[in-house]
């Protein structure tokens, strides 16, 4: 019976630390918008004036591994 207290107080502590972390996450933002980021992977980024897509003008071209006979 003389662990009582002690949980008592060790589950009190840890309550207390998980205010405090809870509430320092609430004051800093970091729960501001939990939607949008989610969302933005689905849409496709603007395209950067004045770049080239990488796949639309390639010039390179892989050599061929056919034998020409």
């Amino acid at each position: 019976m003389n662990i009582i207290p002690l949980l008592i107080l060790c589950s009190l502590s840890l309550g207390l630390l998980f205010l405090m972390v809870f509430i320092w996450w609430v004051k800093s933002g970091q729960g501001e918008d939990l939607v949008t980021p989610g969302m933005r992977v689905l849409f496709d980024d603007a395209p950067i004036a004045g770049t080239e897509s990488s796949t639309s003008n390639n010039t390179h071209t892989e050599p061929s591994t056919e034998s020409k006979n």
